[in-house]
C-alpha cells in the first residue's frame, strides 16, 4: 500500500509515513495511490475485529495482523459500551449511531485511541520521539489528549480557539496532568488555529527539528478508523437500503463513508447527507462550485463552526480525476485571493458522488434538541441534533436513516438545558474530568508566537 499527496509533489510514502506524517510536504493531504477492496463486516462481527481487517488492508505490509488486531482490542476495550459504536432506533426507520461511548464522550475517540495505540507501536519500535500538534474546534484536543498523555515517546501540542469551545469540551483537553501534553488557547477561531498548524507543516526546517506529526482529521489513521463503524452499521441493518447523514465540519466523517463505499464495505453504495450549521461553507462548494473564505458565526454546534472543511480536498482530488495540478491550483488560488472556482469536472461529478449538503439554523437546531427528546425522552448534543433535524426536514420511507450521534449530550449541559430545560449529567465513568486542575496557557494567536512555545517544549 503505498499513499500520494492530492497536491502531486511529494513522494509516495507507506502506510506508517503517511500516519506519521500527517500533512504531506506540499502541503496536501495523503490518500491512497488505489483503495483496498475489504470485505463487509458480518452481523455479529466483534467491532476490533472488524478494525483489524480494515485498519490490515490499509497498512498492507508495514504491520502484522497480530500487531493490528492486538492494537484495535486495546483501543476499544476502553469503551464503556461492548458493541464500541451502538445502533438504537429512534423511530421506525430512524437510528442513531452512536459514537460517544469512548473515554472523552465523542466520535473522536473512536480513531484517537486507535492512533494512540498505533504511534505507540511504530514509536517504540524506532526509538523515535515526536511531537504531535493539533488544532480544534471541541472534541479532537479532548480526544488526543486521552490517547497522549502519558505517551514515552510522544509530546502532544494542543491549539484551541479561547472561549469557543464548551467548559466540558475544554476540560477533557486540560485536565490531564500529564507532563507531555501542552495546551494552547489562542483568541481566534479554528479555522486560524488550523492554517497555523498547517503552516508549521509547511515549513520544513522546523517540522524535521521538531519531529512534528499532526493527528487532526486530514491523518489517514484517522480516516481508515471512521470507516469501520460505516461497515458494522451495514452489518447491523443487513439487507436494508441506507442513508447516512453526518453532522459535518472538517468533513473527515463524511469522508470516512466515502471511503467506506470505495472499498467495497457498502454493498448498498453511498447515500450521505453532510448536515451543517449555520457555518454552511461546505454547501456553497456543492451548489455554487466555489470556495469562498468566510468569517465564521458561533453556533449551538460550536465543533461545526468552521468555514474551510478540510477533508474536502480528498473528495475534490477524485471528483478532479485525480488531477493533482488541479487540486493544487485551487487552493494556490484560494491562498491568494480568498476564493476559488472548482475544477469544471469536479463540478460536473459532485450531483453523482453519493455526497448531498444540508444546513440547519441555530433556531431550529434547539427545537430539534427539544422536540426529539420530547418524542423519545432522549437528550441529544447540538451536534447530533443537525443531523435529526435534517432527517426530519428530509424523510426518507423507503431506506434506514442513520444519524451519526457524534457527542455526548453531558458535553454541551449549557445548551441542553437550553433546549429542553434538563440536566444531562456526565456518566459515572467521565465524572472524574470535573474534580481535576485545569492547565492551558494563553498565547499570541500568531504563527510565530506558537512556533517558539513548540520549540521551547521540543527542547
Amino acid at each position: 500500500m503505498k499513499y500520494i499527496s492530492t497536491r502531486g509533489q511529494s513522494e509516495p510514502v507507506d502506510f506508517l509515513g503517511a500516519c506519521l506524517a500527517g500533512l504531506a510536504p506540499d502541503g496536501g493531504l495523503y490518500i491512497p495511490e488505489a483503495y483496498p477492496q475489504i470485505d463487509p463486516a458480518k452481523p455479529g462481527e466483534p467491532y476490533a475485529h472488524v478494525a483489524a481487517r480494515v485498519i490490515s488492508a490499509f497498512a498492507g505490509d508495514a504491520l502484522t495482523w497480530d500487531e493490528v488486531l492486538g492494537l484495535c482490542e486495546r483501543a476499544y476495550s476502553s469503551f464503556a459500551h461492548q458493541s464500541v459504536t451502538p445502533l438504537t432506533q429512534s423511530g421506525p426507520a430512524n437510528w442513531l449511531l452512536e459514537l460517544h461511548h469512548g473515554p472523552t464522550l465523542a466520535f473522536k475517540d473512536v480513531a484517537m485511541q486507535l492512533i494512540g495505540q498505533l504511534y505507540d507501536l511504530v514509536l517504540g519500535k524506532t526509538g523515535q520521539r515526536m511531537t504531535i500538534m493539533c488544532a480544534t474546534s471541541g472534541d479532537t484536543g479532548g480526544a488526543a489528549a486521552a490517547a497522549f498523555a502519558g505517551a514515552k515517546h510522544a509530546d502532544l501540542v494542543i491549539l484551541h480557539p479561547f472561549e469557543r469551545v464548551s467548559p466540558i469540551q475544554r476540560l477533557f483537553m486540560t485536565t490531564t496532568g500529564a507532563d507531555n501534553v501542552l495546551n494552547l488557547a489562542l483568541e481566534t477561531d479554528f479555522d486560524e488555529c488550523q492554517t497555523i498548524v498547517k503552516s508549521l507543516f509547511a515549513d520544513r526546517d522546523f517540522a524535521d527539528r521538531v519531529s512534528l506529526s499532526g493527528v487532526n482529521s486530514i491523518n489517514w489513521a484517522r480516516i481508515a478508523a471512521q470507516t469501520v463503524y460505516y461497515a458494522t452499521s451495514q452489518a447491523a441493518l443487513a439487507g436494508q437500503q441506507i442513508r447516512f447523514i453526518v453532522p459535518s465540519g472538517n468533513m473527515g466523517d463524511a469522508l470516512a463513508g466515502y471511503v467506506a463505499a470505495r472499498c467495497g464495505m457498502l454493498p448498498g453504495g453511498l447515500d450521505i447527507v453532510c448536515a451543517v450549521n449555520e457555518n454552511d461553507a461546505l454547501l456553497r462548494l456543492f451548489e455554487a462550485g466555489k470556495m469562498t473564505k468566510a468569517q465564521t458565526v458561533e453556533t449551538p454546534s460550536p465543533a461545526m463552526d468552521i468555514s474551510i472543511p478540510s477533508n474536502f480536498e480528498r473528495i475534490l482530488f477524485e471528483l478532479s480525476g485525480r488531477d493533482s495540478d488541479a487540486v493544487r491550483g485551487v487552493y494556490e488560488r484560494f491562498k491568494q485571493a480568498g476564493e476559488a472556482d472548482l475544477p469544471e469536472t469536479a463540478k460536473g461529478r459532485m450531483s453523482c458522488s453519493g455526497i448531498r449538503v444540508q444546513s440547519v439554523s441555530n433556531a431550529d437546531t434547539l427545537e430539534e434538541m427539544k422536540q426529539f427528546e420530547s418524542e423519545t425522552g432522549w437528550l441529544i448534543c447540538p451536534h447530533t441534533a443537525v443531523g435529526t433535524r435534517v432527517a426530519r426536514l428530509s424523510p426518507k420511507a423507503d431506506v434506514a436513516t442513520v444519524v451519526l450521534a457524534t457527542a455526548s449530550p453531558a458535553k454541551f449541559p449549557e445548551t441542553v438545558k437550553q433546549a429542553t430545560g434538563r440536566e444531562a449529567g456526565l456518566p459515572d465513568f467521565a465524572t472524574g474530568v470535573t474534580e481535576n486542575e485545569e492547565v492551558f496557557e494563553r498565547v499570541e494567536p500568531t504563527l510565530a508566537a506558537v512556533r517558539a512555545r513548540v520549540e521551547q517544549l521540543a527542547r
